[in-house]
C-alpha cells in the first residue's frame, strides 16, 4: 500500500512540476513578446513626437538613432543624462531636440520636448506628460488648446529677457484663465532649455558630426 502512495504522490509531484515549468516559460515567452511591442509603440510614440516639432524635410537622418547624452539639473531639469536628439539635413546640424522638465508646476513636474533651430529660434515645443488639473493645467497640451503654438519661432532675443514670462509677470505669453502657475513653468523652462542650447551649441552638434572625435 504504502509503496503505491509513494508512486502516486511521485506522480504527481512530476506532473505539478512539469505544469509549473511549463508555466513559467509561457509567462516568461508572454513577457518577451509584450516588451517587444511595448518598446516597438514607445518607439513609435517618440517618432510621433519628433516629428511634429520638426517639419519634414527639415532633416534626412533618424533623429531616435542620432542622439547623444545631456545632463544639466539647473538648466534642463533632469536627474541624470537625457538623449538630445540631433537632426542633420545633408550631412551639417539643423536643430536640436532637447528634453526638459518644468519641477514647477502646479501639480507636480511637466516633461517637454524643446526643439530648436540651429540658428537659435524655437522649431516648435510639446508636452511629453504632466499632472495638471483637467480643464485648467491640462491646456499646455495641443490636444487640448494651441497656447503650445506661441513659442515657435521665439529665441533668446525674440522676446527679450524681461518678455520670457507670463503677461501677469509682465511677460510676452499668455496664461490660462484660472490656471497662471502651470504655463509660468512651461514658459519658464522653455527659456531656461534656450539657454543651455545657447550655452552648449558647439558641443552638441560637433557631438553629432564627430562622434568619435
Amino acid at each position: 500500500m504504502l509503496p503505491e502512495i509513494s508512486r502516486s504522490m511521485l506522480k504527481n509531484s512530476l506532473v505539478l512540476g512539469l505544469f509549473a515549468v511549463t508555466t513559467v516559460g509561457l509567462v516568461a515567452l508572454l513577457q518577451q513578446a509584450t516588451a517587444s511591442r511595448i518598446a516597438a509603440a514607445e518607439r513609435a510614440a517618440q517618432v510621433r513626437a519628433l516629428a511634429e516639432i520638426l517639419p519634414q524635410g527639415s532633416y534626412d537622418n533618424q533623429l531616435l538613432d542620432s542622439s547623444v547624452a545631456v545632463h544639466d539639473p539647473e538648466l534642463l531639469g533632469s536627474k541624470g543624462p537625457r538623449p538630445a536628439y540631433v537632426a542633420t539635413k545633408d550631412g551639417q546640424p539643423s536643430a536640436v531636440i532637447l528634453r526638459a522638465t518644468a519641477p514647477d508646476g502646479y501639480s507636480g513636474a511637466i516633461e517637454l520636448l524643446v526643439g530648436i533651430r540651429a540658428d537659435g529660434r524655437l522649431a516648435g515645443v510639446r508636452v511629453l506628460g504632466h499632472k495638471e488639473t483637467p480643464g485648467l493645467g491640462d491646456k499646455v497640451e495641443l490636444s487640448k488648446s494651441p497656447w503650445i503654438l506661441g513659442f515657435d519661432g521665439k529665441s533668446l532675443s525674440d522676446p527679450d529677457e524681461a518678455g520670457w514670462a507670463v503677461r501677469k509677470d509682465r511677460g510676452q505669453f499668455d496664461q490660462f484663465a484660472g490656471a497662471t502657475i502651470t504655463p509660468r513653468a512651461v514658459v519658464k523652462a522653455v527659456h531656461l532649455t534656450l539657454q543651455y542650447f545657447d550655452a552648449h551649441k558647439q558641443e552638441l552638434f560637433a557631438a553629432q558630426v564627430n562622434p568619435h572625435g
